[in-house]
Order: C-alpha cells, then structure tokens, then sequence
C-alpha cells in the first residue's frame, strides 16, 4: 500500500528530537516557574510603571481608566528643559547625588581593599575577630545607625565635644546648607562663599548657576558619606578577601624572589588579579549610591535647602507625598538610565585591553591575524 503523495509512509516512525533539543525543553521546563514569576511580578510592574510616567496619575483608581490624561513625554521634558520648580528640584538632586557618588564610591572601595589586605595578611593575629568587626556595620540595620549617627553629630553629640576639647567649634551638622567646595575656597581666600563672582551666579546649565554646580557636598551631606562608607565597606572587603584568597601564594613568591617590593607585587601582580572583582564592586558601589534612599528619608529627607536631596527621595516625595505619580514614576526612569550608562562606562573602561582578539573580527578588519 503506497502512501498518497508528500504524505507520510504508513508504518514508518517519526523523527525523535536530538538529546541537545530534549536538554533545552527540559531546562526551559525547569525555568518556566521562574521566568513566570519574574515576569509578572517584576517586568510587569516595570511595563505598567513606564505607563504610569507618560500619564498624570493621582494615584485614585486604576492608572489605566481612559479618564486618566495621557501626557506622552511631558513628564520627562519637564526635568530637562522647561523652567520650573520641577527641574530645579531634579537638577539639584543630581547634583547632590553626583558629589556623593563621586566621594563614596571610591572610598569604599579603596577602604575595602585596604581592610581586605589586612585581614588577608598571614601575620596578623585574631583574623577571625577582625573580620566579624569590619563586617558588622554591614549586617545592622541602615535605619538603626543612622539614628545613632543622629544623637553621634547632634549640636550637643560626641563629635561636636570631641572637636570642643581641641578648641573646633564644630558646624551644626545637619542643619549647614553650605557646600564642603566652596568653605575649602573660602578657607583658601580664593573666593568668599559670601559674595561670589557674578561669572559663577549669573548663569549655568539646567536651570542651577555655575555657582551652585561646584558647591559640593553640604556638610549635612557630609556626615551621611561618612555613614554610608563605613557601613558600606564590610561587605565589599569580602568581596576583596575572597578574590585575594583566590591568588595563589607562588605568584607573589615568584615576585619577591625576582625583586619586587610589596608596592610592585601589589601593582603588577595583585591588583590585575583582582580586576574582575574590584569591577563587581565599583558596579555595585554605583548602583547603591545612586539609590541612596534609607538614609536620606531618616537623617535629613532632602533638608537643610534641599543639599541632601537625591533622586531617589524626590521620585518618593514627589509621588507618595505630592501625588504627583507621573513626575515622579519617570524620575525613577531617568535615575534607572543614569545606572545602566554608567555601569557600560565601567564596563569599558576596566575591559581586559590585552585579550586576545579572535581571529574572524581580525580579518574582517583587513588586519593579518598574528
């Protein structure tokens, strides 16, 4: 019996998959819980949050009536080119937030490293002890210290008698509006933060004068940097430790018999070790700073003048106090584009230059594979 033509032939047996096929349906098997989960209860808030920011939502009802108004980029154009107190307010927090990022994240990471070579070190004694004692600020809570950082720089707290003992009269720490950068260019007599040149306070860019662009941290800013770097450290000298862990001893050996010094071995051979690490912890480092959130909500929220404003806590005030969810749902967007551009920047710059290029893009750049 002859089967009908392009049909299948009676009897014969259908084709089996490849055991790589059946390995991929099964794992896709195995994630489908996750990737459901993920999808509904994180891409999906993510989808209807963008929804959110093109709209003027209240926050009464449903964000998707047809009788909430549909504002397309209004919300986003406000932050950057339309004259306001929302631009003003966003322009100031970023420039709180970038002097913040600036100072915390490479001194966590250089406070890190430096706690982590310590604790490495073969000769120190107690190792356990110290690296319990480095690691527990990072374990307490965020709120719990910063109410004790609260009573530590109060106008009355053990800073201010500690620096009336060597005759400082200590600043009012969180109620001190003035930048660090311009009490450093006062201290100096290059400039009096009092009457400053009309060059610097008669224009600038995104709404802030030149002036109050290269204020730097306030000093209420200040003591909440100093938190931040003593409680952010802990964590990532584990990082460090683990990587430094990782290197075989017979490197630095193989180093110090060929005449290098600690400095040497630690530039040429330690740290290019630890690049893949310490670029883990640069990443993370930027990403929690410029979320900062915790201590900003319990130490100052965004006063004295606005000088401890971050993104993070105007995207908070402007939607759950304000009721102004569109604004604020998009200022939580442009903060999350401002992490993903500069977790790539830092992705570029501590690529590995010297790996080997392979050798399909040599020639397809007419270069003579070597």
């Amino acid at each position: 019996m002859t089967a009908p033509a392009g049909g299948p032939v009676p009897g014969a047996r259908r084709p089996r998959l490849s055991a790589a096929a059946r390995e991929g349906v099964a794992g896709w098997l195995f994630v489908a819980p996750v990737v459901v989960i993920l999808g509904l209860f994180m891409l999906l808030p993510i989808l209807m949050a963008l929804w959110v920011s093109l709209t003027e939502w209240n926050g009464q009802g449903s964000p998707f009536r047809a009788s909430v108004p549909f504002v397309g980029m209004d919300n986003y154009t406000r932050l950057f080119t339309e004259e306001g107190l929302a631009r003003q307010d966003f322009m100031t927090s970023i420039r709180n937030n970038f002097y913040y990022v600036v100072i915390v994240v490479p001194a966590q990471t250089v406070l890190a490293l430096g706690l982590a070579m310590i604790v490495n070190s073969r000769l120190l004694k107690g190792r356990t002890f110290f690296r319990a004692a480095f690691f527990f600020p990072s374990v307490t809570s965020s709120v719990a210290i910063s109410v004790v950082f609260l009573f530590i720089f109060a106008n009355s707290g053990a800073v201010s008698r500690l620096l009336e003992l060597v005759g400082i009269n200590g600043p009012q720490w969180f109620s001190d509006p003035r930048g660090t950068l311009h009490l450093l260019l006062g201290a100096l007599g290059l400039v009096d933060p009092d009457a400053p040149p009309a060059a610097l306070t008669g224009g600038g860019p995104f709404g802030l004068s030149w002036w109050e662009w290269l204020s730097g941290p306030s000093v209420a800013m200040t003591t909440i940097i100093v938190l931040v770097v003593w409680t952010t450290s802990g964590t990532f000298m584990l990082m460090f430790l683990a990587a430094l862990q990782d290197i075989p001893v017979t490197l630095e050996e193989a180093s110090r018999l060929d005449g290098a010094g600690r400095w040497q071995t630690f530039r040429y051979v330690t740290l290019p070790l630890l690049k893949p690490t310490l670029f883990l912890v640069l990443t993370l480092g930027t990403i929690a700073t410029w979320q900062v959130f915790d201590q900003v909500y319990v130490m100052s929220q965004g006063d004295p003048a606005k000088t401890t404003l971050t993104p993070a806590y105007l995207s908070y005030k402007t939607a759950f106090r304000n009721f102004d969810y569109g604004p604020g749902t998009a200022i939580s967007f442009v903060l999350f584009v401002i992490i993903v551009v500069l977790a790539l920047v830092q992705r570029w710059v501590l690529r590995d230059r010297d790996a080997v290029p392979r050798p399909g893009r040599r020639a397809r750049k007419g270069k003579a594979w070597r």
